[in-house]
């Protein structure tokens, strides 16, 4: 740092000047130290507040003399006319403060204003001179409280500030002034330094979300060539590269010496990206866009591209406000401005100034001929004479504007908030002060007698922790660093026919918000210089719902295709970097862009195959019972009493029961159905069966019987019918009474083995229980099968042992076919398979055992005697 090095030497050199010790007698500091120009104004108080800022832009010239190489009046031609506001907002606070009754009654402040030129050499200089008496350059000494310093406004952009710091820290006199990057270790160098900007982090953070809301990913970057640009750049980088946000190029370098550019090729690069951030200082920005402007102009070609300024820049005139012209690519740009509250007095305040009267403000003519483009005490070809009746409000808004500024705001909000800190503490130190003074005075000698005494070390303190309302109704609060609050304007500059500049708020960023949106922002608002949304993205589409990004090899993050979503996912939103699986309940629609919920898929009444199935099980329920009434009303007939009418009835009923069972299968599965319905099937089914195995084994018994000396007639009879239909059936109840205990059947909804639909099914809880069920059936089945084939040569006259082979070779064969058809569906076509199973394997039993007989009762009733019995061999 070049003033550093300058200010220690300036101590050493004018500190024996000053006395060590303090006389009792009058100060006799009588040396003066006296430039050649010296650019102030001053106004008497109690307590002086100062202030080092900049108006003029002064560019060096090459002088011989230091001295007047340092305070030379030769200024370059341009002035800062916007930065004067801020000049105004400073003496407008100070006058408001001072017509305060209650925040600072009886106190008068005063202030004292530099303008530096934004040269370091007159930063260091001037923050000497506040420090000494006026008129003496003796820094730290202030003869007989001659202007006492009660704290100092500036610098206005980082660099000033830190360079002031590091004088005024020195002597503990509160600075408030634009933040800069300092460490937890520069904090306890710098103790009296508090930020009067918003941070500037929370602007990189809304600089992203901007480019978020309009979905910009591929944009380019502009900064200066210096410490504040790689600090912007090192910082903004991590939170692209978070968003996936590229940069189409980040090599463009905005030096001092704008000439050194070739516009040639950095047209070229510009033309690589639609959006570009824009970073740097007043003079580096607008020194770019008026020769990029000119270079356009001298090519007789053009091109429009979306700026996004950062807060470092201030749009205002630079000199003559012609030269504005040049900077019509800024049309449509979107510039961050520091907050600016409404402070609904300043504008009359503008209003009131006289440039005739100016009482001691030097800067007021000067000014006022800059900005109205005229001279008080002559007149040129050019230019015509002031009348001092210009009207401020016909100023174009880039020249000057009577609302508030968010630089002037900031200055507004730091010198209430030294009055409030002053405040504190007379407000805590004052009567023990008065009672120290051991006489009575009036309320003002006291309050200034309190005033002279206060040091500006003491303001230090209060000001960590000040908190107020100021007038434009908004909450203002410093903390250790400063400003606490961080609010940042997004304005829309918009080019008029008129070739003015008209700014537009159209977002905020403000992390404190109560609406909890840190960013807002009204897009219709927004005026486009190319009339439409930029399409500021690597590549020539978006991705769009129902598809996912998939980057190529050795392309940025930005530049990706877009694939369709791999089954059973999708995507709900545009550019998704992955498509997510959708819940186990819900399935893809045919877009991928969002799911739906599965329909819960069962046998069910009102399905056309459920119908069907339930029409066929009331018909097979009928025809049983019928054959049962049948059966019942010829029950003294020989035909019914010779096929044992006891197994007749039994197996009649089994039938109608193994048909009803099936209603079990149909519906939605419940718990109770889940319980019932295998074991009420496998059981009933064991009882037909077992009837079917005790009616073959009484043809075989029988016959058996009527050989001489043959022993089995003892076992002819019911005992042995009853047992072989209750044993048969209660092993198998017994074997559903395990399964029911050990793993009984439950309710299930399988989402995966039908697409777009929930199987709503009965879990089996134990297969190996469920095998071992049907096994045992097949079981009886094939030993009835076997007893009554072997049954099949029999006499003619007990010839139904031909009609239950047959029955019986169609029982196990529906079963045979019914595993593989079973195990190879799901859903509800696996309970129709079963279904069906249970009524052919029915059916079979009722027409291959029951219709010969029907036949004969209903049709030949002739043959339904004993002596046709025993002639028909086929009975």
């Amino acid at each position: 740092m070049t003033g550093l090095p300058l200010l220690l030497l300036l101590l050493f050199w004018f500190l024996p000047l000053a006395s060590a010790k303090r006389m009792p007698s009058v100060c006799v500091l009588t040396n003066s130290f006296q430039t050649q120009e010296q650019w102030d104004y001053y106004r008497s108080g109690d307590l002086i507040i100062g202030a080092n800022l900049n108006l003029q832009f002064f560019e060096p010239v090459d002088f011989g003399d230091y001295e007047k190489r340092l305070f030379s009046p030769v200024f370059g031609k341009d002035i800062i006319t916007k930065n004067y506001q801020q000049f105004l907002a400073f003496m407008f606070a100070v006058r408001e403060v001072n017509k305060d009754p209650v925040l600072l009654p009886n106190i008068t402040l005063g202030f004292h204003i530099y303008d530096n030129h934004k040269l370091e050499r007159r930063i260091s200089f001037y923050s000497l001179f506040l420090l000494s008496t006026r008129g003496q350059m003796v820094p730290g000494y202030k003869c007989d409280w001659q202007d006492p310093l009660l704290s100092v406004i500036g610098g206005l952009n980082p660099k000033s500030s830190r360079l002031m710091a590091s004088i005024f820290s020195l002597f503990k006199v509160p600075q408030l002034g634009v933040g800069f990057e300092f460490s937890q270790g520069d904090r306890r160098v710098d103790p009296s330094f508090f930020r009067i900007n918003p941070e500037e982090s929370t602007q990189y953070v809304g600089l992203v979300q901007l480019l978020l809301h309009f979905q910009w990913n591929w944009v380019g970057l502009v900064a200066p060539e210096n410490d504040d640009g790689e600090r912007f750049v090192s910082s903004l980088m991590p939170m692209l590269k978070e968003k996936e946000v590229c940069l189409a190029f980040s090599n463009i370098y905005i030096s001092d010496n704008i000439a050194k550019l070739d516009f040639k090729s950095l047209l070229k690069t510009l033309l690589k990206a639609e959006v570009v951030i824009l970073f740097g200082a007043f003079r580096n920005v607008s020194d770019f866009l008026i020769c990029l402007k000119e270079h356009l102009v001298s090519r007789k070609s053009s091109f429009w591209k979306v700026w996004i300024i950062t807060s470092h820049w201030t749009f205002g005139a630079i000199g003559y406000p012609f030269r504005l012209r040049l900077l019509v690519p800024l049309h449509g740009s979107l510039h961050f401005r520091d907050h600016a509250g409404d402070v609904s007095e300043f504008s009359p305040f503008l209003l009131s100034l006289d440039p005739l009267n100016p009482q001691g403000d030097i800067f007021l003519p000067l000014w006022w001929e800059r900005v109205f483009n005229c001279l008080f005490h002559e007149q040129d070809e050019f230019r015509s004479q002031c009348t001092g009746k210009e009207n401020l409000q016909d100023l174009p808004s880039y020249v000057f504007e009577t609302s508030m500024a968010g630089e002037s705001y900031n200055i507004y909000n730091a010198i209430y908030a030294v009055a409030h800190a002053l405040h504190t503490v007379l407000g805590s130190g004052g009567r023990p002060f008065m009672m120290r003074l051991g006489k009575r005075i009036s309320s003002v000698q006291s309050w200034r007698a309190i005033s002279s005494k206060v040091q500006p070390w003491q303001l230090l303190a209060s000001l960590t922790n000040i908190k107020f309302n100021n007038s434009a109704g908004e909450k203002v609060s410093f903390s250790e660093n400063g400003l606490g609050s961080a609010q940042y304007d997004l304005i829309n500059w918009v080019l008029c026919p008129n070739w003015s500049f008209v700014p537009i708020k159209v977002g905020q960023i403000d992390p404190g918000s109560s609406s909890r949106k840190d960013f807002t922002i009204k897009s219709n608002a927004i005026t486009w210089a190319t009339l439409r949304v930029p399409f500021a993205r690597c590549g020539m589409k978006r991705c769009q719902a129902g598809e996912r990004r998939s980057l190529p090899e050795g392309e940025q993050v930005c530049c990706y295709q877009c694939d369709a979503c791999p089954e059973g996912t999708v995507s709900n939103q545009r550019d998704a970097a992955r498509c997510e699986p959708c819940p186990e309940d819900r399935y893809p629609n045919n877009d991928k862009d969002h799911c739906i919920t599965k329909k819960t898929h069962f046998l069910s009444y009102q399905d056309t195959l459920g119908y069907t199935l339930v029409s066929l099980a009331l018909s097979l329920s009928v025809i049983t019972s019928a054959v049962l009434v049948i059966f019942h009303k010829h029950r003294d007939t020989p035909i019914v009493k010779a096929n044992n009418r006891d197994l007749t009835y039994l197996l009649l009923v089994s039938l109608l029961l193994c048909f009803l069972c099936s209603f079990l299968f149909i519906g939605r599965p419940g718990k109770l159905t889940c319980l019932l319905r295998q074991t009420a099937f496998a059981i009933i089914f064991s009882l037909a069966v077992s009837s079917v195995l005790a009616k073959t084994v009484m043809v075989v018994l029988a016959f058996m019987a009527t050989k001489p000396g043959n022993k089995t007639r003892k076992f002819l009879g019911k005992p042995l019918t009853n047992f072989i239909v209750l044993a048969c059936p209660l092993v198998q109840a017994v074997l559903c009474a395990i399964w029911l205990v050990t793993s009984p059947p439950f309710p299930k909804m399988d989402f995966h083995s039908l697409l777009g639909e929930a199987i709503l099914e009965c879990n089996e809880g134990s297969a190996t229980m469920f095998y071992t069920v049907l096994a045992y059936l097949g079981f009886l089945a094939i030993i009835s099968f076997t007893v009554a084939f072997l049954a099949r040569k029999l006499p003619e006259s007990f010839n139904e042992a031909k009609f239950i082979t047959f029955s019986m070779l169609v029982f196990c064969s529906v079963w045979i076919s019914f595993l593989p058809t079973y195990l190879s569906t799901k859903g509800k076509s696996m309970v129709a398979v079963e279904i069906f199973s249970i009524l052919a394997s029915g059916a079979g039993l009722l027409a291959c055992i029951f219709s010969p007989k029907c036949f004969i009762i209903l049709l030949r009733p002739h043959l339904n005697g004993r002596e046709n019995m025993i002639r028909n061999k086929n009975v």
